[in-house]
């Protein structure tokens, strides 16, 4: 399979949630030919996305050219991205519904810091040792704000989930060229996402890929 390089100097943000296939538009973008920001160090950025302060989140984006997950899909950074990257192209990645990424993302965190359990704690989250001890339950606390002993409040998730898509959609509202939205489990959608980027399909739906190491 020829893989494409790109002298496409516009940025590509994926700015669906975590779970919603990220990793698998991660997949594409790489095959088009453009550089990924490195995740780790990404993610480390999230304190300043707390803070409201994007300064260091733009300085990171010089380092690719196309960026998903934390804190990209994280509320308000795509409104601060498109004011700075004015030709910037965002990808809104979902899934069929809340209750399905809400099963998805609770057992995706209980493979990797609750042994199987079917929900992480709270002590779960501040015991795991990702990218340093107890960043699992601080980036918890920051994106979803639940009750600190109820860190998966089903409630509070979905929340977040639908307000999420909605407040995506409606800032772009008045420019749809902006936005495109999809879901991974849909090839059709693998042709949208080709022709948003101006490529032409390599594959016939989306390749599927997933990762153990990343939220």
């Amino acid at each position: 399979m020829k893989l494409f390089k790109t002298k496409n100097k516009t940025k590509i943000f994926c700015i669906g949630l975590n779970k919603t296939g990220t990793t698998t538009i991660e997949k594409v973008l790489k095959d088009y030919g453009y550089s990924l920001g490195d995740q780790p160090k990404a993610e480390l950025l999230a304190k300043k996305w707390y803070n409201r302060d994007f300064n260091e989140i733009i300085n990171y984006c010089h380092t690719a050219d196309a960026f998903q997950d934390i804190p990209f899909s994280l509320p308000f950074t795509y409104a601060f991205l498109d004011q700075y990257f004015t030709k910037a192209k965002f990808i809104l990645t979902l899934r069929d519904n809340p209750e399905q990424w809400y099963e998805s993302i609770t057992k995706f965190h209980a493979k990797l810091w609750a042994k199987g359990k079917d929900i992480p704690t709270s002590q779960d989250l501040k015991e795991a040792n990702y990218r340093y001890k107890g960043y699992a339950f601080e980036i918890n606390q920051f994106m979803f704000n639940t009750p600190k002993e109820d860190p998966y409040n089903k409630k509070v998730l979905l929340n977040y989930y639908n307000n999420h898509m909605y407040s995506v959609i409606e800032y772009f509202r008045s420019r749809p060229d902006k936005l495109l939205v999809i879901n991974v489990s849909n090839d059709k959608d693998y042709l949208r996402l080709a022709d948003f980027l101006n490529k032409k399909p390599i594959y016939k739906g989306f390749p599927w890929e997933n990762k153990t190491n990343s939220i």
